[in-house]
């Protein structure tokens, strides 16, 4: 934080995008360390980006915070018990962040991607399907009223909406950015 605010002068903006997706196994067989190791970067790196750019952002006079949660974090999905649950915890912290800190003039929210044409949704849909990923695609595809994955640019459009002042009344949300995913 101390580089950032050298860097900058101040720090009003805070896009909180930490994230891995672990390994696939049913709840039975994954592997602790993987569970903390998921755990440890998806909620622990989210926290402590909270913990250190709040009082930042406070001294700014206000800001906005946007946490990457997912869709994972609004469902589940057999294989990733970690992923599910580190995406639910960010959302909790979310909330809790806009809460404490709605009154210093910083708004906290969520955004939620559904399948997003990245390596870690390669990685899923491998891991999900082994030696099938190509064909775990289309079915994921298939599954979305848009019928597309989403593109990185669609989702980095959502954050600089809520890092505007646009959004400067939208705080403790969670926004799904899934091309329907989620709607059934």
């Amino acid at each position: 934080m101390a580089r950032a605010k050298e860097a900058a002068g101040q720090i009003d903006i805070f896009f909180n995008n930490a994230g891995i997706e672990g390994s696939v196994h049913p709840i039975t067989e994954y592997p602790l360390a993987d569970f903390r190791r998921v755990l440890d970067v998806n909620v622990v790196g989210v926290f402590l980006g909270l913990k250190h750019v709040l009082p930042v952002i406070a001294e700014a006079g206000g800001g906005a915070v946007i946490n990457s949660s997912s869709v994972a974090g609004l469902t589940g999905t057999a294989g990733l018990c970690a992923y599910n649950a580190s995406k639910h915890a960010v959302i909790g912290l979310t909330r809790s962040a806009a809460a404490e800190w709605g009154g210093r003039g910083i708004r906290v929210n969520s955004i939620n991607p559904g399948p997003i044409a990245t390596r870690m949704m390669s990685s899923l849909e491998e891991g999900l399907s082994p030696g099938r990923a190509a064909k775990a695609r289309e079915q994921f595809s298939a599954m979305i009223p848009a019928l597309r994955y989403g593109t990185p640019e669609e989702v980095a459009a959502l954050v600089a909406f809520l890092a505007s002042e646009d959004a400067r009344y939208i705080h403790g949300a969670v926004f799904v950015i899934d091309g329907g995913f989620t709607v059934s």
